[in-house]
């Protein structure tokens, strides 16, 4: 099936298509239209599932925690204020090591009220222990939703796939939609280790002692560093069967750049244009998109950006005190790195404020012109 849809509905199909068997829902703008549109799925029965109207976020993660501990494939969806109120069972989720997939719509948080898009949402999650995986496009968005189910079975860890609010949630673009035959190819049923069954029994969530839990931790830091090869695997699989590839990073025009722009969901694919125009003025540049932020591609950045001169990183979030969040992962990776770029941050586009063709031209010009000594520069900003 091909047609014209949302991104918000990308993500339904992509749910329906990984035959998820268990939705708890609970509504919030801008993700509202991904629970409507499984629900409608159910009813005209192109998926079969269990669809919960819970009382909050925190309620529909608990919901997805019981599925899954019971050998169910659950999926989920929220935003903003939503995502922060399931913190407490993010950190639960990722512990207790249950392949939940949950989609969030970034969207900035408050005050002052907003329902427009940044990233400070899912980037506050970062430490819970949650694969992320920023989208660009609403075809991208439906291969990441099934990807991120068999990513989270093979590495027993929940899966964030993030959506920028409206630009992309609610933008409506020829999406391919694979027969459900074919995505049971690529994705068979869930085969859990462990599950709740009277008649096997095991414990979920005791008490641990000293004696144990570092190790808990020590296994959820090795699943996520092989979710990094089961990222590529199935990102290749599917390319494989479907011809799209994304990558844990999307490099465009970094060969012999001086400049590259790293960034990330839609403000990459207006980026590309101010490459190409760039380029047709004698300028090396390049770009570099991060799809996979957790477990963070380090390898990859550092050998994309190996012959660059220096980086502009353009960040839709801000850690307060600090900087720009992928700026700063960014540094981290890149440090002892021979001959490393000089790395540049700058942050725009909050609470949905436009990343225009001319703002993003601007973290070019900043980027390749004198350095100033500031800590902080920002893009669009109303003095």
């Amino acid at each position: 099936m091909r047609d014209v849809i949302t991104g918000n509905e990308a993500v339904a199909w992509g749910a329906a298509r990984a035959r998820a068997q268990v939705v708890p829902a609970y509504p919030i703008t801008p993700q509202t239209t991904i629970i409507e549109g499984i629900a409608d799925l159910i009813k005209k029965g192109e998926l079969k599932a269990e669809y919960i109207p819970v009382e909050s976020e925190h309620s529909a993660m608990a919901a997805c925690i019981g599925a899954a501990y019971a050998g169910a494939r659950a999926f989920t969806a929220t935003s903003s204020q939503g995502l922060l109120l399931m913190h407490e069972l993010l950190h639960w989720a990722a512990l207790a090591r249950v392949p939940i997939v949950m989609a969030e719509v970034n969207r900035a948080v408050a005050p002052g009220w907003t329902i427009w898009t940044d990233q400070n949402d899912s980037l506050a999650q970062r430490d819970t222990g949650w694969i992320q995986l920023y989208c660009q496009d609403a075809q991208e968005v439906f291969d990441t939703t099934v990807q991120a189910f068999r990513i989270a079975e093979e590495v027993d860890l929940p899966v964030m796939i993030v959506l920028d609010a409206f630009v992309l949630s609610h933008t409506a673009e020829p999406v391919d939609v694979p027969d459900a035959a074919d995505v049971d190819r690529f994705l068979p049923p869930r085969k859990p280790k462990f599950v709740l069954d009277v008649d096997n029994p095991c414990a979920f969530g005791g008490l641990n002692g000293p004696d144990v839990y570092q190790e808990f931790r020590f296994n959820q830091q090795a699943s996520m560093t092989a979710a990094l090869e089961a990222a590529r695997r199935s990102d290749n699989d599917w390319a494989k069967m479907f011809g799209r590839r994304y990558g844990l990073i999307e490099e465009y025009r970094t060969e012999g750049a001086d400049t590259i722009l790293v960034a990330s969901a839609t403000p990459a694919s207006t980026a590309q244009d101010v490459v190409d125009k760039l380029r047709a003025k004698g300028k090396k540049v390049g770009l570099v998109r991060v799809r996979l932020f957790r477990p963070f591609p380090a390898v990859e950045l550092r050998k994309a950006l190996a012959g660059a001169k220096r980086v502009a990183v353009l960040d839709r979030n801000i850690s307060p005190g600090h900087h720009g969040i992928f700026c700063e992962e960014l540094k981290s990776a890149l440090y002892g790195m021979p001959k490393a770029p000089e790395v540049r941050g700058f942050i725009g586009g909050l609470g949905g404020r436009d990343l225009t063709p001319d703002s993003i031209e601007e973290v070019f010009d900043r980027a390749m012109g004198p350095k100033k000594e500031e800590e902080i520069a920002w893009i669009g900003h109303k003095a």
